[in-house]
């Protein structure tokens, strides 16, 4: 038993076998009380099962909350509004669920005066990085217990030996088998880590993907919904207004159906290594491409220009764990301040994995002008003249360059 002076930890818990594992070294190794917290987030599981098992191994103060709705209004969307993909592809469902969890650890510590915080993520991963950077800033004083770093329970032959030895059940599926899979998620995606998947050549099983049926499969009648924007957020699919969690819910569905959201990448994590990973994101790929659609009828041309610029970094600060940096506040700041105008409806054609826009409307806010940008006679509204003088002048500096032989 450690002489740490730890006498009670919030323990970000699933009720899983590692971080069931985790509760039992905490009271054996730091001899501590373990205060449990279990944030549903939309990951589809039934959470009474982890107050069972947190009851069973002792544990008096047990969190179990239901963060579906702030989870989607306050982190999911002011992420979409910056339109962020990592790297090109990844819609950062994992990352942006941690500064959530980050958040409730360190307050729950304060009000059960707990010593620290403990969390499951493995010394490899990203989720390390994002928990800890999140709870520092938030906390800068918090002791934080990361028993992957700590222990010697390195692979899963010896998880299990520990688990067998102290009674901690090991979970099933109800065919008896075990995911093979390292899996996380949300309302907002589905991921996979591990097994095959290590190998980056080898493509995914079928029966892995959980959310959406495989392109191929999904029926062959396109689907169309029409996505209402207030200030850059959703809040009414074909006219029926939701709440955050019931749009990203509904949206799911829906792609998951017609075969949407499904991705396989390599990415660069921000402990340096590369990584393999398939995601499905059936909503928040829907919501990507609306949410671009009404911005290009919308958002001036160099606001729009200037916040694809800012994208990429905002993407690599929401995933590197910086949520709650001074720098992702000022982006949002300015990010946010572009939504006012970001109002109307897209509609959109789902079919067979494929999101594809087909109408855009904004009653009040559309920069779109049709008497402007027609083919046919504007009635004088663009004189087509005075087009010259705008490219000779942008072309001064091209002609310049060529007179004097330095073009090349």
């Amino acid at each position: 038993m450690s002489d740490s002076g730890v006498k009670k930890v919030v323990l970000a818990y699933s009720g899983g076998l590692d971080t069931s594992i985790i509760l039992k070294w905490l009271q054996e190794e730091y001899g501590c009380e373990v205060v449990t917290f279990t944030a549903d987030i939309g990951q589809g599981e039934e959470l009474d099962p982890a107050r069972k098992k947190a009851e069973q191994m002792g544990v008096k103060e047990i969190y179990i909350e239901d963060l579906r709705e702030e989870f989607v209004r306050d982190y999911v969307f002011p992420m979409f509004r910056a339109n962020a993909v990592y790297e090109g592809e990844y819609l950062l469902g994992t990352s942006i669920a941690r500064p959530l969890i980050a958040k409730r650890l360190v307050e729950i510590a304060a009000e059960t005066g707990a010593d620290a915080i403990s969390h499951g993520a493995t010394g490899k991963g990203n989720d390390q990085v994002r928990f800890e950077l999140g709870a520092y800033a938030l906390s800068p004083g918090i002791r934080i217990i990361a028993p992957w770093r700590e222990w010697d329970l390195l692979s899963r032959e010896k998880l299990m030996q520990y688990a067998e030895q102290h009674g901690i059940p090991v979970e099933m599926k109800r065919d008896g088998s075990k995911s093979p899979y390292s899996m996380d998620a949300n309302l907002l995606h589905i991921s996979y880590e591990g097994y095959e998947l290590e190998d980056p050549w080898t493509e995914p099983e079928e029966a892995m993907w959980r959310w959406s049926v495989a392109p191929e499969k999904a029926p062959d009648q396109p689907a169309y919904i029409e996505l209402t924007y207030e200030r850059g957020d959703i809040v009414a699919i074909d006219g029926e207004r939701m709440s955050p969690a019931e749009v990203l819910a509904k949206l799911n569905q829906i792609g998951g159906a017609n075969g949407i959201g499904r991705d396989d990448l390599v990415e660069n994590r921000y402990v340096g290594m590369k990584s393999r990973g398939c995601y499905e994101t059936p909503g928040g790929t829907i919501m990507l491409k609306a949410h671009r659609a009404i911005e290009s009828l919308t958002l001036d041309r160099e606001s729009a220009h200037l916040k694809d610029e800012m994208m990429p970094r905002y993407a690599a600060i929401v995933y590197n764990g910086y949520w709650w940096s001074p720098e992702r506040k000022m982006l949002q700041a300015a990010i946010d301040q572009t939504q006012h105008v970001v109002n109307g409806v897209v509609r959109l054609k789902l079919y067979k994995g494929n999101v594809i826009v087909v109408g855009r409307k904004s009653d009040t806010n559309s920069l779109f002008d049709e008497s402007i940008a027609t083919f046919e006679d504007d009635a004088g509204a663009y004189n087509q003249k005075d087009a010259e003088g705008f490219i000779k002048l942008n072309a001064l500096r091209l002609r310049v360059t060529a007179r004097h032989g330095s073009n090349g």
